[in-house]
C-alpha cells in the first residue's frame, strides 16, 4: 500500500539534483529566475501580514517543510526569529542562512507548544494524504501561540498551466492538489479562523514588474497559479 505522505528519505533522493528536476520549459517560460517564485510568495505574505495589522519584526516565524530555505533566506531577517523544519536532511544540509531542524516525521514538528507566532506551509500539503493532512495541521496549530497566524500556500488546481507543470515534475509525482476550499476546511477543522484567501501568479516574471497592481486586483479571482490562505489560531 502506498504511504499517505512522502517520507524525508524519499525527498533525500532529490536533494542533490533538485534544481535539475524542477527544470521545465513551461515553468521557465513563466520565470527564468527560480528565486522569482519565492520572491513572489514573500511579496504576497508581506502584504497579507500588513493587512492583518501585524509587524513581522514582532513575530517568531516557522516555515514548515522549508526545503532549502529560499523563503527564509529572502525574508528571515525581517522577523524577530525565523527558523525552518523539514523531514529531508539532504535539503536542509544544502543551506546555511537560517536555522533548520529535522522533523521526526513529515507530520511531526520538533517544537514545544506555542513556540511561534507565525507559521508558513508552502506547497507542502499536496504531498500529504488522507488523515495525515489533519495530523500535520493539528501540529501546526499546537506550535502556534493563541491568536497566531498560519499561512498556507498551495498550487491552484483550477489553473491549467499549474496542473501541467505539476504533472511533469518528478518531485510532484505523488501530488494530490487541494483547492482553496479544501485547504480552508482543513484549517477550520483544526481550530483556525480564516482571515483571507488570495490568488496570485497570474503574470509571468517579465510582466509582473510592470503590472503588479493589476495582479493585486485579480487576487480575488480563483484562477491564479497558486493561492494563499491566512488563518488565525483560535485563542
Amino acid at each position: 500500500m502506498q504511504n499517505s505522505v512522502k517520507s524525508g528519505s524519499e525527498f533525500d533522493r532529490y536533494a542533490s539534483s533538485y534544481d535539475k528536476l524542477l527544470n521545465d520549459p513551461l515553468r521557465n517560460r513563466f520565470a527564468s529566475d527560480p528565486i522569482h517564485f519565492h520572491r513572489r510568495k514573500w511579496i504576497l505574505i508581506e502584504r497579507l501580514l500588513k493587512r492583518a495589522g501585524v509587524d513581522p519584526q514582532a513575530l517568531r516565524w516557522l516555515d514548515v517543510g522549508c526545503g532549502r530555505g529560499e523563503l527564509l533566506g529572502l525574508a528571515g531577517s525581517k522577523f524577530a526569529q525565523a527558523v525552518g523544519c523539514d523531514p529531508c536532511v539532504g535539503m536542509l544540509a544544502s543551506n546555511v542562512p537560517f536555522k533548520g531542524y529535522e522533523q521526526p516525521s513529515p507530520v511531526e514538528l520538533p517544537f514545544e507548544d506555542h513556540s511561534f507566532d507565525f507559521v508558513t506551509v508552502v506547497c507542502v500539503l499536496h504531498h500529504v494524504r488522507g488523515n495525515d493532512q489533519m495530523t500535520l495541521t493539528n501540529e501546526i496549530r499546537r506550535v502556534l501561540s493563541p491568536g497566531g497566524l498560519c499561512c498556507v500556500i498551495e498550487h491552484n488546481p483550477r489553473n491549467p498551466v499549474t496542473r501541467a507543470i505539476v504533472k511533469r515534475c518528478p518531485v510532484d509525482q505523488d501530488a494530490e492538489l487541494l483547492n482553496a476550499h479544501q485547504a480552508s476546511k482543513l484549517l477550520e477543522a483544526s481550530g483556525f479562523t480564516l482571515f483571507s484567501e488570495d490568488y496570485f501568479l497570474y503574470l509571468p516574471e517579465a510582466l509582473f514588474h510592470f503590472f503588479s497592481d493589476a495582479e493585486r486586483v485579480l487576487s480575488i479571482l480563483p484562477f491564479g497559479g497558486q493561492y494563499a490562505l491566512v488563518a488565525h489560531a483560535v485563542s
